[in-house]
């Protein structure tokens, strides 16, 4: 996995201008989102405790017996579920409160002279960072990423210091979903000399694109925090895909006053160059560069970014590069599953190329801002984004929510969004809000609309601005003025209304901000080209927002795939309407499910659905006496042909309306196999067989080696199988898992909405006769074994190459 490759990455040395190297830290990959060249990792070497102490932020507390962690850390994961836990089932029944983290550093005599910061990419929530004592910054918002200069309160080269952190949770219900708590993103420290960007304050812009070059406009908001002005002039070493420098702009000299920040900037143009796109995301990379006159390197930094022509149509939607494309989205949830807020970059991974071979283009980030490794993710895969900074304004969804804050720190907070995320290609919109409660009150969210992408404007003149508008008809959001404020029109369900407000008034640019997964919802956005796309609630069955069910139920089952992505047959219905690749997938119908789309909220919610799985991927039913089964094949392939222990059943055409080929099957064990065709030639196949009684557990590693990294974790799936090698669907024994090597499982999970065994357990009970560990390397060389039993049944064993960090 790419994770691996990281591994194998040189370790990055971070330097200032004037060549400082911070010796005293452990060096990680470095990250590939913009960052000053002084950047070093900071993750390795925190203390922890759960619960608030008294005077912990002072140096000289006594922390020896607080538990040793690296970061990301997420300390609410570990449990224990709890039915009476006060973020109630929103957080997934998991604990909250009040965490502390500690870490002790020294500084080289190199240091001196030298600006010092420290960068949180989030700490969840309502944070406080203290250094030797001193207070340095409160930060409500656990997405948010902020920078902190500790410089003045650090001690001389060679003493101790202390970074303290308070994280608090404590004030519940306070989201909708689960949120995690503690430190649970990277923390990086920052060595700079008195002249350098501000905060995310460097951005490269596609000016001009056309089939021959590209204008580039790049820009830099330099501070000098120096006694005396300066004359610098900004340079732009621009790197193609291949890492080979490919152009060099060369700005004019300006004077940078003392004490402020002065916008500098440089243009130039690239010849042929290859665009960022869906199917070839190449990244560039830009070598920011401030020069005294007399040829001083004061500051550098390097930004990659993408090349590409992205825009949005009233009349026919989406465009990228010219070709007219339609937004096949899905919104997501940050939690990992097992691991929490705490992602590791493979397991992310992992996730979105499952997606994406579903036939999913795009995904939206709900409802908040997520890690910068993600978006850098998406830039990788070619994977299109809507970067959604708010979940409310003013008006409450929880009592101890973000509203509470609103007011103060959402203009704060949107600066630093855009800033932190707008070199990202991968981005093509922005959403300000989800489901807001304040349209109701035109006067007040028309005034917030309007303050908020006003600073999106600013910071990023070349995106539009969208937000999820919900029951606009009831607000009359399409009649007083409130839709008519944004770039591009979202609304989340109900996607008749919103071409309706398009059919209405044709200049309006439209997009489906959160939909339906139900058919009727497709085709709205399928046959009327000025929709750009839709955003499926939701890709991932995620953690928490499991209210409405109550307990014991931890987590929301409404995903594409479920917690570990393993895909459910409405998985493989959406990948029949939206892949490019053949597609054949057999489920048989067991129980329907109502659309309620369109229905009043209220009604909606009340109406019962049919209790069951809907459908199931398999020829084992429970029943095995002769009956009758409704078989469903999810196929975009011309016409397919259903076979039953070789006898053919007969072929049918792909339906127009897109819906599932159906037969009703007289049931009988053995093979049920469908055959798909285009043009008459087989493309395409899917095979389910009748399983016999559980005999083994069939271990499948979807990697070879593994790395000791945070972000290197290796998925083995582990099936219950019967004599024949066929999976048992309806097994559920209880699997055990150990370790031998230099290595371990660091995650154990089976994508059960109730089971309440913590994820770090080496025993989970197997659902659907399967589940999934997680193992991580320790950093040393060698075989790493794992092997999964459970009484009566033939254990499972593989092994993988641990490899050296």
């Amino acid at each position: 996995m790419a994770t691996g490759r990281n591994a194998r990455m040189r370790r990055m040395i971070g330097r200032s201008a004037a060549g400082l190297a911070l010796a005293l830290l452990i060096a990680l990959p470095a990250p590939t989102f913009a960052q000053p060249t002084g950047a070093q990792n900071f993750d390795a070497g925190w203390r922890f405790h759960q619960g608030d102490v008294a005077t912990a932020e002072q140096p000289g507390f006594a922390d020896a017996s607080w538990q040793s962690v690296d970061l990301p850390h997420d300390w609410a994961i570990a449990g224990p579920f709890d039915e009476h836990a006060p973020a109630t089932g929103s957080g997934g029944f998991l604990p909250t409160g009040v965490a502390w983290y500690r870490k002790h550093f020294t500084l080289p005599p190199a240091s001196a002279g030298q600006r010092i910061f420290v960068e949180f990419d989030g700490v969840m929530e309502r944070s406080g960072v203290w250094i030797n004592g001193q207070h340095v910054g409160h930060r409500p918002s656990g997405y948010a990423s902020f920078r902190y200069e500790i410089t003045q309160h650090l001690k001389p080269a060679g003493q101790e210091n202390v970074l303290a952190v308070r994280a608090d949770t404590s004030a519940q219900p306070a989201s909708r979903w689960y949120a995690g708590g503690g430190i649970y993103r990277h923390v990086r420290i920052i060595t700079m000399g008195d002249v350098h960007a501000e905060t995310w304050g460097s951005s490269v812009r596609v000016a001009k694109l056309d089939a021959k070059s590209a204008d580039l406009s790049i820009g830099s908001s330099v501070m000098n925090q120096g006694s005396a002005p300066v004359e610098a002039r900004l340079e732009a070493v621009i790197e193609g895909p291949d890492g080979r420098s490919i152009a060099t702009f060369t700005g004019q000299s300006i004077s940078l006053p003392a004490g402020r920040a002065t916008q500098m900037d440089v243009s130039g143009t690239i010849a042929d160059p290859r665009r960022w796109d869906i199917g070839d995301p190449a990244m560039h990379q830009a070598l920011l560069r401030v020069r005294a006159t007399d040829g001083r390197l004061l500051y550098e930094e390097r930004v990659p970014f993408g090349i590409r022509d992205a825009r949005f149509e009233a009349a026919s939607g989406f465009w990228l590069n010219g070709r007219n494309i339609k937004l096949k989205g899905v919104a997501i949830h940050a939690d990992g599953g097992p691991f929490g807020m705490a992602v590791p970059l493979a397991v992310y991974e992992r996730r979105l190329k499952g997606l994406m071979a579903l036939g999913v283009n795009a995904v939206r980030t709900a409802h908040h801002p997520f890690s910068p490794e993600f978006l850098d993710l998406c830039d990788r895969l070619g994977l299109i984004v809507m970067n959604e900074g708010f979940d409310m304004w003013t008006v409450a969804k929880n009592p101890q929510d973000y509203h509470l804050y609103f007011t103060d720190w959402s203009s704060i907070d949107a600066r630093d969004f855009v800033r932190r995320d707008r070199n990202h290609p991968s981005i093509v919109i922005w959403s300000i809000g989800n489901e807001i409660h304040d349209t109701p009150y035109p006067l007040v969210a028309q005034s917030i609309i309007t303050r908020l992408q006003d600073i999106f404007h600013a910071e990023d003149p070349t995106r539009p601005v969208t937000m999820a508008l919900f029951r606009p008809n009831t607000t009359h959001d399409y009649d007083n003025g409130t839709a008519d404020l944004l770039d591009v029109v979202g609304q989340n369900y109900r996607e008749n209304e919103l071409a309706k407000a398009h059919a209405d008034k044709p200049s309006r640019k439209i997009i489906g901000t959160e939909n339906s997964k139900n058919r009727s919802s497709w085709l709205v956005v399928r046959d009327d080209p000025a929709y750009a796309g839709m955003f499926l609630w939701t890709g991932v069955d995620y953690l928490g927002e499991a209210d409405r069910a109550g307990w014991p139920a931890i987590s929301n089952p409404s995903g594409l795939v479920d917690r570990v992505d393993g895909v459910k047959p409405i998985g493989w219905e959406r990948a029949s309407w939206w892949s490019e690749k053949p597609v054949v997938k057999l489920a048989r119908r067991v129980t329907e499910v109502i659309d309620i789309s369109e229905m009043p909220t209220m009604v909606g919610i009340a109406l019962p659905q049919p209790k069951g799985p809907g459908a199931l991927a398999d020829w084992s039913p429970d029943n095995r006496a002769a009956h009758k089964e409704k078989v469903e094949v999810y196929s975009n392939s011309d016409e397919v042909e259903l076979f039953l222990n070789g006898r053919s059943l007969g072929r049918k055409p792909r339906n127009a309306d897109d819906s599932a080929i159906t037969w009703d099957v007289a049931y009988a064990p053995g093979e049920l196999r469908a055959v798909g065709y285009r043009g008459g030639t087989k493309v395409a196949e899917d095979i389910l067989r009748s399983a016999g009684a559980p005999a083994a557990i069939r271990l499948v590693p979807e990697a070879k080696a593994v790395g000791g990294g945070f972000d290197d974790v290796v998925a083995v799936r582990a099936e219950v199988v019967d004599a024949k090698g066929i999976l048992v669907p309806g097994a559920t024994p209880l699997l055990s898992a150990t370790v031998s090597g230099p290595g371990r499982v660091v995650a154990f999970d089976n994508g059960s909405v109730t089971d309440h065994t913590a994820f770090a357990s080496p025993q989970r009970a197997a659902v659907g006769g399967k589940a999934v560990a997680f193992l991580r390397g320790t950093g040393k060389p060698g075989a790493i074994t794992l092997q999964v039993s459970a009484p009566g049944l033939k254990p499972g064993r593989i092994s993988l190459q641990g490899e050296k960090d």
